[in-house]
């Protein structure tokens, strides 16, 4: 089980959204990502060149993320709506 750290831009887009049922989603979707951080439907961001970034969908949003395995942690990179994440 890994620990789950939120970017500020993260946090701050679940802090802004108006339909409470899509942060519980995004939420429990990151819980799930915790547990298992490479799930069958998730694929790899082209255009970081430090760390292997994933993205993996909830709906219409796009949860960003990356593990970093010394101190097991996943840290959510940027959450947002698909034509505005990448």
């Amino acid at each position: 089980m890994f620990s789950v750290q939120y970017d500020k831009p993260a946090s701050q887009f679940l802090k802004k959204l108006a339909v409470k049922a899509d942060v519980k989603r995004i939420i429990k979707k990151v819980e799930e990502l915790a547990e298992n951080p490479f799930p069958k439907d998730v694929k790899r961001v082209e255009g970081y060149f430090d760390v292997k970034v994933f993205r993996v969908r909830v709906g219409n949003y796009r949860i960003l993320y990356f593990v970093r395995y010394e101190d097991s942690t996943l840290f959510v990179v940027k959450i947002d709506k698909r034509e505005r994440v990448y």
